[in-house]
């Protein structure tokens, strides 16, 4: 293949993408902070920048490569969490530095783990351009990873953010061993606030029963892969955010992405019950079981 990518971010996510575009005869440039190269002299050429790294790099990443990409190319972003100093999106990040680029979001279903393991997997390339999305869906696809496109950018990056405030509930549910018809309630009613939130965002409503919405969810709050699951399975245990962070490898999104949801919510009177026992659960003003009781105990109500 003739396209030239670069991923940044050389951690597990960054690494199982330049993974997948090797299967199709890629041969991805990795940049890290650790690397001796700089980067606005690696992006050169590249037919796509894929941004890999946590939220809290995005806006340092961004700083770096102003003046340094040329219109055409594409940046994809990768990054699941929302900047807590103007409550952006990475997409919205990227867009408000380089406005003449076309911007993808990639998010789905997606273990890093499992990805390297060579395990099939489905994704989601978004865009308001369509033929970024197409270029990056053929960079991506294989035999072993289904890549769909999709017109929503917006709504796909916000589902695969706030899945993962719902997924540190989850966790939770599981370590106190709460069963599944309780697992079952916290996830249904957890994919409603996505809905209700992303709908806030200009998200499409069906855009959050695809795989980067209910796919997702179901991935993240299931498996003890993932961070924030572990976060809020922690946390059940009696154990502080400190401690349960601190033997955690990689980034939590969720704990910041809580926060940020929190003032929001707020702000535009957005019902979020979930989010807001996670917040306290985080914040340590509430334990997990009282969580549950207090979740259990909302005012009667009908279901829609």
């Amino acid at each position: 293949m003739s396209d030239r990518i670069i991923i940044i971010g050389a951690g597990a996510w960054g690494g199982a993408l330049a993974d997948l575009t090797r299967i199709n005869g890629c041969e991805p440039s990795i940049w890290s902070r650790k690397c001796d190269r700089q980067l606005a002299e690696m992006v050169s050429q590249q037919t796509a920048i894929v941004s890999a790294v946590s939220m809290s790099g995005v806006r340092a990443v961004i700083a770096q490569l102003v003046g340094s990409i040329a219109p055409h190319q594409i940046i994809v972003t990768a990054t699941k969490g929302l900047d807590a100093q103007t409550n952006l999106t990475p997409a919205q990040l990227w867009h408000q530095a380089f406005p003449l680029n076309p911007i993808v979001v990639l998010s789905g279903p997606n273990l890093s783990l499992e990805i390297q393991q060579g395990l099939p997997a489905a994704t989601v390339v978004a865009s308001e351009n369509a033929d970024a999305a197409n270029t990056i869906q053929e960079i991506f696809a294989s035999s072993k990873f289904r890549v769909y496109t999709n017109d929503d950018p917006v709504g796909v990056e916000i589902a695969g953010t706030v899945k993962n405030v719902i997924a540190i509930a989850a966790g939770t549910c599981d370590g106190l061993q709460l069963g599944n018809n309780a697992k079952s309630a916290l996830l249904t009613r957890g994919l409603a606030e996505i809905v209700r939130i992303g709908q806030y965002w200009g998200g499409k409503t069906t855009t959050f029963y695809g795989l980067s919405g209910l796919g997702d969810l179901l991935t993240t709050c299931n498996s003890p892969l993932s961070r924030n699951y572990q976060v809020g399975y922690g946390l059940s245990q009696g154990k502080t955010l400190s401690e349960v962070l601190a033997r955690l490898q990689g980034t939590a999104e969720g704990v910041n992405t809580t926060k940020v949801l929190i003032k929001i919510a707020d702000r535009h009177q957005i019902y979020l019950p979930i989010t807001g026992l996670v917040d306290r659960l985080l914040a340590g003003t509430i334990t997990a079981p009282e969580a549950i009781v207090a979740l259990m105990s909302r005012d009667r109500k009908s279901e829609y």
